[in-house]
């Protein structure tokens, strides 16, 4: 009981220097190491009957979702969206992510045989962390000026942590003479590469990149760590380059669920956090750097008019067109001018205008003129829902 109650006034004192420095607003790298601290003592409280059980409770105004439930959820979500895209409305393109992994037992034992204090290995996982923003050299003098770390010890995690790859770097370091001799890191190794043999199966292996400067400050991983990059294309003539770095990252950690499990079971997760946010911010300023026409649509034709009191008419064939699946839209006016609707479809991109005219109606015929070409053909109206898909059947560009 004695040993418990010691270590129930270290979480205390822990938990006070925690409140402490955030009132202080110390750097974010100096509380995070706090919060690590404070987390490994909990852990070894463990459990404690004695003690009110924690009860995880969905917040207000919220609710959980079982499987079955999802699947109906995704099921509606994709009704609507494929009906707004139908009817015009816009959606815009996510970039593309490579996503790096590393395990939090390489860099431990990496650690241990470069000579790394165990008292310094967050402080120093949190500068090598810093290797996809700035130089080595700086990450260095991090580690030596400021941290305290001897040159020679710096200059051996140097050799690791600036290497990336694949599969073939995993098995390199599994041959190397010291890091193999780790049992931790060896453990890693193996856990990688058969993770790289599954990404193999999958076929994505060349989308993942083992990467040893990735570290991820948190103590609580147990494993596997990763981070996913946004794949950063050349800057074009005038534009400025997107200056960004991941865009999510987890990891497995295996004993953090169970500090809030009475009897202190081991729950193996994986997590990853999303950031939102600054996914929003890269595809805005991606957009407003564009200068070439962006198509925002699926519309496939726009039903117009030559004549003024042929809204109906309009409106008859557009929903003639919604029913056979086409994607169709048109302006909501009573009597749009066709310069004007021509010029929408110019400025939307939309590929194929349906023209309808007095003459057209007398006829039984469609005039579709495509938007590119300028070039115009009668097709009869029972006709037209083939010949539009037969002209929209290569993939729409929607940047």
């Amino acid at each position: 009981m004695a040993d418990r109650a010691a270590l129930e006034d270290l979480v205390r004192v822990q938990g006070e220097r925690v409140r402490g420095l955030k009132q202080q607003k110390a750097s974010a790298e100096q509380i995070e190491e706090e919060v690590a601290k404070l987390l490994k003592l909990k852990a070894q409280l463990g459990p404690d009957e004695g003690k009110p059980k924690f009860v995880l409770k969905t917040p207000k105004g919220t609710r959980d979702y079982s499987p079955r439930q999802m699947a109906v959820r995704e099921k509606v979500f994709d009704v609507i969206i494929s009906c707004f895209k139908r009817h015009g409305a816009e959606v815009i393109d996510t970039p593309v992510f490579e996503l790096k992994v590393n395990d939090r037992r390489i860099l431990d034992g990496m650690f241990a045989i470069c000579g790394v204090p165990d008292s310094k290995f967050r402080t120093i996982c949190s500068s090598v962390d810093k290797l996809d923003k700035v130089s080595w050299e700086e990450v260095k003098n991090e580690m030596v000026g400021e941290k305290g770390l001897a040159p020679e010890v710096a200059d051996r995690i140097g050799d690791y942590v600036q290497q990336h790859g694949g599969v073939s770097l995993v098995e390199q370091l599994l041959q190397d003479p010291k890091l193999s001799q780790n049992k931790q890191a060896l453990e890693g190794l193996g856990d990688l590469k058969l993770l790289f043999e599954y990404l193999t199966l999958f076929g994505i292996a060349d989308k993942i990149s083992f990467d040893l400067s990735l570290a991820r400050g948190l103590d609580y991983y147990t494993g596997v760590i990763y981070e996913a990059v946004l794949l950063q294309p050349p800057a074009r003539a005038g534009e400025e380059p997107l200056g960004v770095g991941s865009v999510a990252a987890g990891g497995r950690y295996d004993g953090l669920v169970g500090m809030f499990d009475p009897k202190g079971r081991k729950v193996p997760c994986v997590g990853l956090s999303i950031g939102v946010e600054r996914i929003f911010s890269i595809v805005e300023q991606r957009l407003e750097a564009l200068e070439e026409k962006v198509r925002t649509t699926e519309t496939q034709v726009l039903v117009a008019s030559a004549q003024k009191k042929l809204l109906e008419e309009r409106l008859k064939l557009v929903s003639e067109l919604w029913d056979a699946g086409i994607k169709a839209e048109l302006l909501y006016k009573k009597n749009p001018k066709l310069l004007n609707q021509l010029q929408y479809c110019e400025e939307t991109g939309i590929p194929l205008v349906a023209i309808i005219g007095e003459q057209e109606l007398k006829d039984g015929v469609i005039k579709l003129r495509s938007v590119a070409s300028r070039e115009e053909v009668d097709v009869r109206r029972e006709d037209l829902v083939e010949e539009i898909k037969r002209r929209t059947s290569q993939p729409l560009c929607i940047c």
